[in-house]
């Protein structure tokens, strides 16, 4: 079978650290080929030299055979390699056909013809079953559906070669699904995909080959049938890996966060985002809010954070009625929160690494005097940090977060959190986009939190985290809370019928 891209010894550095060193990646024709390894490992930036957003130091690629230069994404889509980003390249505020013909426009006069183009972004949309509207804004749609706008992109400008870069890492356990079928589709008309994942799962489930990295060198490329997932995890990790976990019962403390009917118009909607929510969270557990993602879990998390307001209800932290308290009472009377969207609500990226570490502590008396940010004690803190849960990044504290991998962004995250002042901890997705050794380490963070008696609200749309770390889920659909489940009395076809909707009890809060 002939190789339709051959990305030979390529080498790729950064300012401190060698992304890509000496890296050989063949794909061949008609093939998904997988590309693992831990976070920071150079998957992407590969990705990004095929496509023309780097220029390597050293190597060359050759397309079809022969040697070509990808100056720029202009080149990359000439030669047919088209990208879908780990954080998508939308525009917003534009509409879905604005998005998909943008920087391939037809005009007519002088002015934009859309016609041409709408026909066959919805000819697109038919055969892939993407059900688009293309007249729909990006910031209407969901996550999944933004994706399907960027496959379109990429099969509008009739790309042969697609990258996928972490392609699942936002989306739902269905939608998953969808992106699998969809990858075969894509292969079954002749195109050849290379596909970035952290989840051996789903390199089991679709890729032919995969290909391993480990701290920007080549480990092996395995045929995928002929390798198990623990030989995978070994090979990016270079240790073997546990992510099962004896929890054994959970040594409960005093209740302290208390949800007491809460609830929240949708806008827009006819229907609640939040309708009647009541639960307590005690010291020593870990509460897992399951569910399809759009249930509700996001409002109920904002809420009790304080990132929105318009809800009715009534929240109480330590005792302390926070209802109509803001975002910093909430956070220095106890919670933590690890959030969904890591670029909108958790980090400044144009700040450095040692910056965003210390956003949530540099106004305690530890790391400041009379009003004064002490930098001293401050970089000894994010330097600790960075140590204990090996954030990888070219230039230490000093890196600008923008330009990190998405594992290393949430890793800092995570590390913010788990490390400063708290007893409650909100965690949502808190492993999204991490590779299987980090998921190891922040899963025992989790039950090292739950051991010393911190409080854990869990928002998982990973089944196996749900029902891998918790102590009880409370199950969401539409906005209600229809299910009270036993982690370890339970199954996924059970949890999976609880959170379609298909079967639903009373969970009663017993005060």
């Amino acid at each position: 079978m002939e190789n339709v891209i051959e990305m030979l010894h390529i080498t790729k550095e950064f300012p401190g650290i060698i992304a890509n060193d000496n890296v050989t990646l063949k794909l061949r024709q008609g093939e998904i080929h997988a590309l693992l390894g831990e976070n920071g490992a150079g998957k992407s930036t590969l990705m990004s030299v095929l496509f023309g957003l780097y220029k390597p130091e050293q190597g060359k690629i050759l397309v079809n055979g022969s040697e070509v230069q990808i100056r720029n994404p202009n080149d990359a889509t000439k030669y047919g390699i088209g990208m879908v980003h780990q954080h998508f390249k939308l525009v917003d505020n534009f509409t879905v056909l604005q998005n998909v013909v943008l920087g391939v426009e037809t005009t007519k006069h002088g002015f934009l013809s859309l016609d041409a183009a709408r026909q066959k972004v919805l000819e697109l949309s038919e055969r892939y079953q993407f059900n688009i509207d293309p007249d729909a804004l990006i910031q209407d749609i969901s996550v999944g559906m933004q994706q399907r706008v960027e496959i379109i992109k990429m099969l509008y400008r009739d790309n042969d070669i697609l990258i996928f870069d972490e392609p699942t890492a936002v989306l739902t356990p269905q939608e998953i699904e969808e992106l699998m079928e969809i990858m075969r589709q894509l292969i079954a008309e002749g195109k050849s995909i290379i596909f970035i994942t952290h989840k051996l799962k789903e390199i089991k489930m679709v890729a032919d080959r995969c290909t391993i990295l480990r701290k920007g060198k080549h480990v092996a490329t395995v045929d995928v049938a002929d390798t198990s997932i623990e030989e995978m995890s070994e090979l990016m990790v270079g240790r073997k890996v546990d992510l099962t976990f004896d929890l054994g019962e959970p040594k409960l403390g005093e209740t302290v966060l208390k949800v007491r009917n809460l609830s929240m118009h949708r806008r827009g909607h006819g229907h609640q985002a939040l309708d009647n929510v009541s639960f307590d969270l005690r010291e020593g557990e870990v509460l897992c809010i399951g569910g399809i993602d759009g249930n509700g879990q996001s409002e109920l998390v904002y809420a009790i954070t304080g990132l929105i307001r318009d809800y009715e209800g009534q929240i109480t932290l330590n005792g302390i009625d926070i209802t109509n308290s803001s975002i910093r009472f909430r956070n220095t009377k106890g919670i933590s929160h690890i959030p969904a969207d890591r670029h909108k609500h958790g980090l400044v990226l144009d700040y450095t690494l040692g910056q965003n570490l210390v956003l949530q502590s540099y106004f305690e008396p530890e790391l400041q005097k009379g009003g004064f940010i002490n930098f001293v004690k401050s970089a000894h803190y994010a330097e600790r940090l960075i140590e204990q849960y090996d954030i990888r990044s070219g230039q230490g504290r000093a890196t600008l977060v923008r330009s990190m991998s998405g594992g290393n962004q949430q890793k800092a995250i995570v590390a913010r959190e788990m490390e400063r002042k708290h007893n409650v901890l909100i965690a949502v997705q808190p492993t999204r986009g991490l590779d299987v050794g980090a998921v190891e380490y922040i899963h025992r963070q989790i039950l090292k939190h739950r051991e010393e008696g911190y409080a854990v609200l869990l928002v998982s749309l990973e089944l196996s985290e749900v029902l891998g770390i918790s102590d009880r889920i409370l199950v969401m659909y539409n906005g209600r809370l229809v299910g009270e489940l036993k982690p370890r009395e339970t199954t996924e076809k059970e949890l999976g019928l609880y959170m379609s909707g298909a079967k639903s009890e009373e969970v009663v809060v017993h005060e």
